[in-house]
């Protein structure tokens, strides 16, 4: 039995997958699995290949689906879930080997950008509050990103190369045990298709009275954003607010999710102001869709529930 499954989901991904898969060929004791779902290019052609097995879906089963396929395809006990625009530089023993510790339920490494510097913000983060994606949404967090509620949401703090405890790694880069992919349900699949699962995922770890442990021994080189970089605006607007409204009714007070929701209506709306004069009334389109779905979300935090309003 490999020591390490890695699950890597796919979506249009043709121009990444073959090297994420190459730099992965000389790592042993591995078991290598691609969910692509749906690829219109030639990301099937690609991971077939180089021999690696592959899941393929009909339909956009969405992010989190596609993670518990390949996990429920592989054997290994611990799960390592790589985005194709990453690519294993270095250190998957380091990673292994914090699950020495019984207390860890997750761990992520190091994330690098093509100029070599570390994705500090992004790479690890703590458990956003209410407040935090308040102030995301109203777009406080873009114009003062030092603030400090988003300061400690982006780890901003934290020394890149020294190991840490964190609340949520990347979803990128993410190394956890099947035992706690059981215990805490799997990936949550009603993030559709893509937001917020590894967020939910590193909450449920959490209450579960697990920890998450940061360390940069472990290197990918990641690129970012090559699936969700090529949507219209008014789609990829659609996922993120949507994933991020449901997140924010299952996790808050009903008075914080009714704040963010407030928030949301509010910060699209100065979006759209500030887009008119570039994007015209396509902005009034986008961001009153996005203003509509969150009071329609305000007065129905359902969970579950998608939005028809795009």
């Amino acid at each position: 039995m490999a020591r390490v499954g890695i699950v890597i989901v796919t979506h249009e991904s043709a121009g990444e997958i073959g090297g994420c898969l190459d730099a992965l060929r000389e790592v042993p004791d591995i078991q290598v699995v691609v969910v692509d779902n749906a690829s219109t290019d030639r990301t099937r052609e690609e991971v077939v290949s180089r021999g690696t097995a592959l899941i393929e879906n009909s339909t956009n089963l969405g992010f989190g689906a596609a993670v518990n396929q390949g996990v429920r395809a592989t054997t290994a006990p611990l799960l390592l879930l790589l985005n194709p625009d990453a690519r294993l530089e270095r250190g998957l023993d380091a990673l292994i080997a914090e699950f020495d510790d019984h207390r860890i339920g997750a761990a992520g490494g190091l994330l690098i950008g093509a100029d070599g510097k570390p994705q500090q913000g992004f790479m690890a983060r703590n458990l956003p509050s209410a407040a935090t994606l308040a102030c995301e949404v109203l777009g406080v967090n873009s114009l003062w990103p030092r603030n400090p509620l988003n300061w400690h949401y982006r780890c901003f703090g934290m020394d890149p190369v020294t190991p840490a405890f964190v609340e949520q790694p990347a979803g990128a880069f993410l190394m956890f045990p099947r035992r706690i992919w059981e215990k805490v349900g799997g990936f949550g699949e009603c993030y559709w298709p893509i937001w917020f699962e590894d967020v939910d995922f590193c909450w449920r770890v959490k209450q579960a009275g697990a920890l998450v442990r940061y360390n940069p021994a472990a290197v990918a080189k990641h690129a970012g954003a090559h699936s969700v970089g090529s949507l219209p605006l008014e789609i990829r607007e659609r996922y993120w607010y949507g994933s991020l409204l449901e997140y924010a009714a299952r996790h808050y007070s009903l008075f914080a999710y009714w704040s963010v929701c407030a928030a949301t209506i509010v910060g699209s709306a100065l979006r759209g102001v500030r887009a008119f004069p570039r994007d015209g009334f396509k902005a009034v389109l986008v961001y009153g869709a996005v203003c509509r779905l969150a009071l329609g979300r305000m007065f129905r935090p359902g969970r579950g529930y998608r939005s028809s309003v795009f």
